[in-house]
């Protein structure tokens, strides 16, 4: 009965929060469609003139495309931390400018990922036998490549993480956040029937192109950013915070006992940037939960503590 109500009501906050933010979310795929447009054409008139006329050269368009990906995370990001009034356009832009770099590895990445996964899926199916065994183990190896690719754009535009973490962290959030990646994959799947529903419903060739083309333009890519990051974003960032107190506590410990220090009494202070020192936090409120401020999680206490420090210097 309990995990029916929890269920409950993740749905009703994920519908209110659909709902409520669509109209931004609409706007942030238009924003998106432009760059798309002109990457998918570009490749599209590749692989055309080239005579090839390969999916994967068309697919190339992947890897200049994902950084502005980035703009889309950015925005979902922040959505489903609950913020109000979320400034696409700022975070729109500002995804792309702060993360242009590490995106274009990721689409690299990427790319790399789904022609491993082509090859490896069709040729073990259609050698069958005992083949099959190597078939099942591609499908499975592309599922952890698709969940990985959950966290590493949030995770990217989250926090300021090297990218070998940023993997790591994503690599073992696969396994260990398996029930939140079915989740997000059984949403894109509902996603990817209600558009095929619609296309199984229209009865021309050319009805079939507009209906596509309004999904890429307005829907697709931000809902379903918005869906994956709805699943997932909360506890990869609770993995990350846990992880990194973890960390610190370990570091505090070797150097009390390289100090001949045998007990631990004083907590490290963490490392607080100056620029948190000019928040506005209201101190009237209770409750010490984290807050998010110029791509740093934070939590209340700490930052009334060293606003007070900073009065009495």
């Amino acid at each position: 009965m309990a995990a029916e109500k929890n269920i409950s009501v993740a749905l009703t906050n994920f519908f209110n929060s659909l709902f409520s933010n669509f109209s931004k979310l609409l706007f942030t795929n238009i924003l998106f469609a432009v760059p798309f447009a002109v990457c998918v054409g570009v490749f599209y008139l590749i692989n055309h003139l080239s005579g090839l006329n390969t999916m994967f050269i068309q697919f190339l368009a992947v890897i200049p495309l994902f950084p502005f990906y980035a703009g889309i995370t950015q925005v979902t990001s922040h959505m489903v931390r609950g913020e109000n009034n979320v400034d696409v356009w700022n975070n729109f832009i500002g995804g792309i400018k702060e993360n242009f770099l590490r995106f274009l590895v990721h689409g690299i990445v990427l790319y790399i990922a789904f022609v491993f996964s082509y090859f490896s899926i069709s040729i073990y199916s259609r050698l069958g036998g005992s083949f099959y065994v190597l078939m099942v183990i591609s499908i499975i190896i592309a599922l952890l490549f698709l969940f990985a690719f959950f966290y590493l754009p949030a995770m990217t535009v989250t926090f300021d993480l090297s990218m070998k973490h940023i993997y790591k962290n994503s690599l073992l959030m696969t396994f260990g956040e398996l029930k939140h990646n079915i989740i997000a994959t059984f949403g894109l799947i509902v996603l990817a029937l209600l558009c095929a529903t619609v296309l199984f419903c229209c009865t021309t060739s050319m009805a079939i192109i507009i209906a596509t083309i309004i999904f890429l333009a307005f829907f697709v890519p931000s809902i379903g950013s918005f869906i994956i990051n709805s699943a997932v974003y909360s506890e990869m960032y609770t993995m990350i915070i846990n992880g990194k107190k973890k960390t610190e506590e370990i570091d505090r410990k070797i150097e009390n006992r390289k100090q001949g220090k045998f007990y631990d009494i004083e907590p490290q202070k963490p490392f607080i940037p100056d620029e948190f020192s000019e928040i506005d936090v209201d101190e009237t409120k209770d409750g010490d939960e984290y807050i998010f401020y110029n791509g740093k999680m934070v939590k209340r206490s700490i930052l009334l503590q060293e606003k007070k420090n900073k009065e009495n210097q």
